[in-house]
């Protein structure tokens, strides 16, 4: 992993994974938290996504392996802010939302917020997309016993208890068992609701059947894994869970 030299600290520090995001990111880096860091992972672009974010202040890391997961747990690594916030870099999210998703883990009310997807127009979430993800929070209900509606890629944790999850999926399973594992260790989680646009540009998972099908297969897999015998995180975050 090579990263750009480190920025000063930061209160918040905003994960970006980023393939071929070169037409959304000046609005989503112009709409990152006023005092919060930008963190873009260039997971292998060839349309300029790392130069553009760094010229517009961003931190860039480069992330060789390709995959979702690879990227945002190489932002989870660079970051130095106790608290991390990940957030897709297509447009589809609007970031200057992340404060409400953040607010009760800075407030300490709780240990993981996902940001609940409600689409503004009816292109903004297909309808393969929006099926798969319905099946897959009833799996997460089954598995873990937490109520939630969708598997949001805009959430927000504590930065050494996400690393003590000793998260593994490099794929597109990793969202899922960063839940899956918080819920094993005692973690708070809750969900709050963030609009949610058509992206800009191509989806590189649900844009289409076997992209979503592919991603729900990587999920399968963590759905299968045994719970953790002893979880490293419920010690770091001391608290139990509400479901």
């Amino acid at each position: 992993m090579i990263e750009t030299p480190p920025s000063p600290p930061a209160a918040v520090d905003v994960v970006l994974p980023c393939l071929d995001e070169a037409g959304a990111l000046p609005w989503v880096l112009e709409r990152i938290p006023s005092g919060w860091r930008a963190i873009v992972v260039d997971n292998g672009s060839t349309d300029g996504s790392a130069d553009i974010a760094r010229s517009l202040g961003a931190h860039v890391v480069h992330e060789p392996r390709r995959g979702f997961g690879a990227a945002c747990h190489a932002g989870l690594t660079a970051a130095t802010a106790d608290v991390v916030c990940f957030c897709d870099c297509d447009a589809s999210l609007d970031p200057t939302l992340l404060p409400a998703v953040a607010g009760a883990v800075l407030a300490g009310t709780a240990d993981l917020v996902l940001g609940r997807r409600r689409p503004l127009t009816r292109g903004a979430w297909p309808l393969h997309a929006r099926l798969a993800n319905l099946e897959l929070a009833r799996m997460v209900r089954r598995r873990t016993g937490l109520r939630l509606h969708d598997l949001g890629p805009m959430r927000a944790a504590r930065r050494e208890p996400l690393l003590a999850l000793a998260l593994t999926d490099r794929r597109s399973g990793y969202p899922l068992q960063m839940v899956v594992r918080a819920a094993d260790a005692g973690w708070r989680v809750a969900e709050t609701d963030v609009p949610y646009r058509p992206r800009t540009g191509r989806s590189k998972v649900t844009g289409t059947w076997r992209g979503t099908w592919q991603a729900v297969r990587d999920m399968r897999s963590v759905l299968a894994e045994p719970p953790a015998a002893d979880p490293v995180a419920a010690a770091a975050t001391g608290r139990g869970t509400e479901r």
